[in-house]
């Protein structure tokens, strides 16, 4: 399987939210939201398979310091091929010298990113406003 990673690569609405909805993320049903979210991030990376979007992931960040990590997506149809992993690795390629990157996860993707190196930060709890329905 041929994955191509690119950093800040361009997206469009309808594959964006084909692959939102096939991970069943409820930010799908704000497309117009979620787009602009995106396209403003720092670094926005994606993953590709034949032109086919299967991987979305976006940073927030101070372009300095410090890096959130709130979207990373893998179409489940790729799941367990490395994509995500890739798409990680691209954005260590602008974050991993930074004094602290941080992320939300829940469910087998606590797995996935504590064998890239993540780890619970000392006695924090993950504290959020949430308007999705999904947790």
């Amino acid at each position: 399987m041929n994955i191509e990673v690119e950093i800040n690569g361009q997206i469009e609405e309808p594959e964006t939210i084909d692959l939102y909805r096939a991970n069943e993320w409820s930010s799908a049903e704000k497309p117009d939201l979620l787009m602009m979210a995106l396209r403003n991030s720092h670094t926005l990376v994606t993953a590709r398979c034949s032109g086919k979007l299967v991987g979305l992931g976006n940073a927030i960040s101070d372009g300095h310091l410090v890096v959130y990590y709130p979207h990373m997506l893998v179409h489940p149809e790729y799941h367990g091929n490395g994509v995500g992993r890739k798409m990680m690795e691209a954005m260590l390629t602008v974050y991993g010298d930074f004094h602290q990157q941080m992320l939300t996860a829940d469910g087998e993707a606590i797995d996935f990113y504590k064998a890239l190196g993540f780890e619970r930060a000392g006695k924090t709890e993950s504290m959020w406003v949430y308007a999705g329905t999904e947790h």
